[in-house]
């Protein structure tokens, strides 16, 4: 293609979706975000291949006509819309929090709403939306169902033929040194069914798989992070902090909390289940990462091997960024904004089978270029220090926890509603 394809985003984040795409060869136009931090993020990478405009507001107050004027489109002329729809009423820690959520009943869903306001008022050629897993939820899809009956409602109201095609992928499937999984939905405006890629990275690809033969093993948190064999140069930021930052260096990699109750083999501290998952885990250098967390608190990993927080430097690559890519804000603004990211590297993935597939792009590349090169001769898993005798009072019978909506907090909540 002579011109690179042009891009409308929405809720552009810290620019996750659109670096994968920037990968790909297209570009963005223009990105709605109404995160200050997001958006000076995306400010500081501006540059001549990437001069993206940034309006910094709520998608409720942008008119379509100005996400056009800005672009410099007309309705019909952008490639692509793309965007991740913030829906907390769809994630799983509001699941376990309460055991349920008001999903669709919930205000803050009306963000796939506005999206759809966008798609139907700019009418590009293709679009992708993105969100979190729990939007197909078995039993629990009526955010899809709601998303393919809005299309065809689109396309009844102004004449288009968008396609609709959905599907849970997980990122470390494809490259991604992470277990991280999101719903993509990808429609073509004359009406082309688009088909996602198959995978290519699996746990064990020595085994023998007559659907999957070409795949490669998984991509670990030591291909993502081993670059740096020094301590970051924001190590300060990274320090454990809180009432069990000294407990973490008692927690073998790739494990947490539940190593310290009955069932596990260190000290019975806690009940089994009584804490969110993430409480006090680690990596471990042999295996991919798992999902980084937009607000983690104190105690909510995961955690580097070397008992910290990770640097803005570490959560970029295990979100597979680009080099170099400028984020704004403390390391707790930083990881707010990766945490709320698609992986970029997934992002290329779909973006060239997009170009091939839609745009009729038959050169595009078949390899993602943001892929982490695979390292050798990973290192053995740090040592596990004995339990500090701060948290040994801790140490006796504790109930393990009692079920969905059964635990400490959902009965204090529940009380304090009654």
């Amino acid at each position: 293609m002579s011109e690179k394809p042009t891009i409308i985003s929405l809720y552009t984040g810290a620019g996750g979706l659109d670096l994968g795409f920037h990968a790909a060869g297209l570009r963005t136009a223009v990105a709605v975000e109404m995160d200050s931090d997001s958006c000076e993020t995306l400010r500081l990478n501006q540059s001549e291949s990437n001069p993206w405009t940034v309006i910094e507001s709520r998608i409720e107050d942008v008119s379509s006509g100005r996400i056009l004027a800005e672009a410099g489109l007309k309705k019909g002329e952008a490639d692509l819309l793309i965007g991740g729809p913030p829906c907390q009423p769809f994630s799983k820690s509001g699941y376990w929090h309460s055991g349920d959520s008001a999903r669709l009943e919930d205000p803050r869903a009306n963000t796939l709403a506005e999206y759809l306001r966008v798609l139907r008022d700019t009418r590009p050629r293709a679009f992708l939306l993105e969100n979190v897993a729990g939007l197909a939820y078995s039993g629990k899809s009526e955010g899809i169902r709601f998303l393919r009956a809005a299309i065809e409602d689109i396309n009844s109201e102004v004449g288009t033929a968008y396609s609709f095609q959905a599907k849970l992928l997980k990122a470390v499937e494809y490259g991604v040194p992470q277990l991280r999984e999101r719903v993509f939905v990808v429609g073509a405006r004359d009406g082309t069914e688009f088909r996602f890629p198959r995978p290519t990275h699996r746990a064990y690809p020595d085994e023998l798989d007559m659907f999957e033969p070409a795949t490669q093993p998984y991509r670990t948190a030591w291909d993502a992070l081993g670059r740096w064999t020094t301590a970051p140069p924001d190590i300060d930021e990274t320090a454990m902090r809180g009432k069990w930052a000294d407990l973490l260096p008692s927690i073998p990699e790739g494990l947490n909390y539940l190593h310290h109750t009955d069932r596990g083999e260190g000290l019975p501290l806690f009940g089994w289940r009584r804490r969110f998952w993430s409480f006090l885990l680690k990596l471990a250098k042999d295996r991919p990462s798992w999902t980084i967390t937009a607000q983690p608190g104190p105690a909510i990993g995961p955690f580097h091997w070397a008992n910290r927080r990770l640097a803005r430097r570490e959560l970029a690559a295990l979100q597979t960024f680009p080099a170099g890519y400028k984020l704004a804000g403390s390391l707790g603004d930083v990881q707010r904004q990766l945490g709320n990211a698609v992986p970029s590297l997934l992002a290329e993935v779909l973006a060239l089978e997009i170009r091939r597939q839609i745009l009729g792009d038959k050169d595009a590349p078949h390899k993602p270029s943001l892929l982490p090169p695979r390292r050798r001769n990973t290192p053995p898993a740090s040592r596990v220090a004995p339990v500090h005798d701060k948290y040994l009072p801790l140490v006796g019978e504790h109930e393990a926890h009692p079920g969905t909506g059964l635990g400490y907090g959902a009965i204090r909540r529940s009380a304090e509603s009654g």
